[in-house]
């Protein structure tokens, strides 16, 4: 299921577009006013954000690896999509009051100070640096993918889920940031509009496999470990002599 995490980053990214799009188009021309080093403080930037998503969907995986070990795993895959399916139905202005609630206020309030200090320079470095705090803003988007990294195959699983994710966003951010005007404004609210029906499909789909409904591949079903019965040792027979 990890390829669901590239699927939902690439029709993600018009979200991406709408909520984070002026932060790339602002971005810093890179030190050194060559083209080849401004595109690579873009690329830098965004691969911030990736490394970040990577990091998010460790700590979700060192979460939920001692309910796997509990053999729980098609629970939390249904776990998962309900998950998504709430946060689908909560309206995405909620999430930064959500994080005040968690106690994340002071840290983002650093968070975003930081960013404004990083915007006034133009290193490679800082560039990079960008992306990474950019990628711990709230963002509804984001906590979509973290509830899915939480049914993937252990914490290296949901970091690669999470990673991919980033990546999945990256070809449409980093065009806009390269060229500004990539996406029309109509287009960026239809795909945005899009977004919750293609998230509900996500929770479906692990939902469904949770369920063990024995379909190849989309809902295997889980079978608990049959026990071994040791081999039965030849009869040995004894002579008297």
């Amino acid at each position: 299921m990890l390829w669901a995490g590239f699927l939902f980053g690439l029709l993600g990214s018009f979200h991406c577009v709408g909520m984070c799009g002026a932060i790339a188009l602002a971005l810093p021309g890179a030190a050194g006013a060559g083209p080849l080093r401004y595109v690579a403080g873009r690329v830098l930037y965004n691969l911030g954000r990736v490394s970040t998503y990577a990091a998010l969907g460790a700590g979700a995986g060192l979460v939920v690896q001692s309910l796997r070990l509990a053999g729980v795993q098609q629970s939390l895959s249904i776990a998962s999509g309900v998950l998504i399916l709430l946060l689908v139905a909560v309206p995405e202005r909620y999430t930064a009051r959500l994080a005040n609630v968690l106690g994340f206020g002071r840290p983002l309030a650093w968070v975003k100070a930081t960013l404004g200090r990083l915007f006034q320079q133009s290193s490679l470095p800082a560039l990079y640096a960008t992306g990474v705090l950019n990628g711990l803003l709230p963002c509804g988007l984001v906590y979509l993918a973290l509830a899915g990294a939480l049914s993937a195959p252990g914490v290296a699983g949901a970091a690669a889920y999470m990673a991919l994710f980033g990546l999945g966003t990256l070809p449409l951010m980093l065009g806009l940031s390269l060229s500004g005007r990539l996406v029309p404004l109509a287009w960026r609210g239809r795909m945005r509009q899009a977004v919750p029906y293609a998230a509900s499909g996500l929770a479906v789909l692990f939902i469904v496999r949770g369920l063990g409904l024995g379909i190849p591949y989309l809902s295997p079903q889980l079978r608990p470990p049959t026990a071994t019965i040791p081999a039965r040792q030849p009869l040995t027979v004894h002579y008297c002599h």
